[in-house]
């Protein structure tokens, strides 16, 4: 049984990345791994544009992008991370936010939907809040306001800053379940899939930790104008719910969707559900059209 569920996950990742389109962009003084998908096609939809989690390369959540058939999707490696050269040069939110414009224009895309995991969530947040003319909807999973959080279990906090994880796959073996908790933690075998993803260098993942040291969204958050998606786990040891409710509370037009059993993985443990939840919030009525209508 083990083995069936490693050799499909095998077959959803390696499809995912057949079907997408990856380069190397130079953009804003950095070079960076470009993986999209479908923008070469006519679509009624905006394009996704996807911020990883901490030390994730674009594999990661590369099913998630082939999922999405009917949208364009675009996803880069941070610094360091995946196939992106190492940084010279440390980074922070409102650098790297700039730095996703120039790589929006050199691809030839106007406004996105922006979506956000963990880390990635932060850097989704102050996109949308930085460059309110590129964002039509923010969908944030597994995140928090930044500084100003309900911390997590603190044996997986310890472990979560610890590259080991990627690296040392007996490391991620012995503490996967700590990590991530939730129905992917019961996976077996699931060392085999992860060990498939290319860690990040030890500057790249301190750089990703640093550009959030002090950073909070909370004080600009009730002027956010986006519709957002708030997507938690109630099993997520890293990021707790807690933090979800805080976001939903702060942000005006937000609304919170819990994953039962879903721990720091639910993107993937619970991805029926979650792109369900995706594509009724993008494919929704905009509120400010009906109003006009009326």
């Amino acid at each position: 049984m083990t083995d069936h569920i490693d050799d499909v996950l095998d077959d959803v990742l390696e499809g995912a990345m057949r079907d997408a389109n990856i380069t190397m962009e130079t953009v804003g003084g950095r070079t960076l791994r470009v993986a999209t998908w479908r923008l070469d096609q006519k679509s009624k939809h905006l394009p996704i544009l996807f911020f990883n989690g901490i030390g994730a390369n674009i594999e990661a959540v590369a099913p998630l992008a082939e999922a999405l058939v009917d949208r364009g999707f675009i996803m880069f490696d941070m610094p360091g991370v995946g196939g992106s050269p190492e940084p010279v040069i440390p980074y922070n939110a409102v650098t790297m936010a700039w730095t996703t414009t120039q790589l929006l224009d050199k691809l030839g895309v106007g406004k996105v939907d922006v979506m956000g995991v963990s880390w990635g969530g932060a850097m989704a947040q102050h996109f949308a809040l930085q460059h309110p003319g590129r964002t039509r909807r923010l969908m944030l999973a597994a995140t928090s306001a930044g500084m100003l959080m309900v911390p997590g279990n603190p044996a997986a906090l310890s472990k979560m800053a610890d590259p080991r994880r990627y690296i040392d796959a007996a490391f991620m073996e012995q503490h996967f379940q700590t990590l991530y908790g939730g129905a992917l933690g019961e996976v077996s075998g699931r060392a085999e899939h992860i060990q498939r993803l290319k860690p990040p260098t030890r500057r790249g993942y301190l750089y990703q930790l640093l550009a959030m040291i002090g950073w909070t969204s909370a004080p600009a958050l009730p002027f956010m104008k986006k519709p957002t998606l708030i997507l938690m786990g109630d099993d997520d040891q890293i990021v707790p719910l807690a933090n979800g409710k805080i976001l939903n509370s702060l942000i005006p037009d937000s609304e919170l969707v819990v994953l039962a059993g879903g721990g720091h993985l639910f993107l993937l443990s619970h991805s029926d559900e979650c792109i369900a939840e995706m594509r009724r919030f993008l494919d929704r009525p905009d509120q400010a059209e009906e109003a006009k209508a009326a």
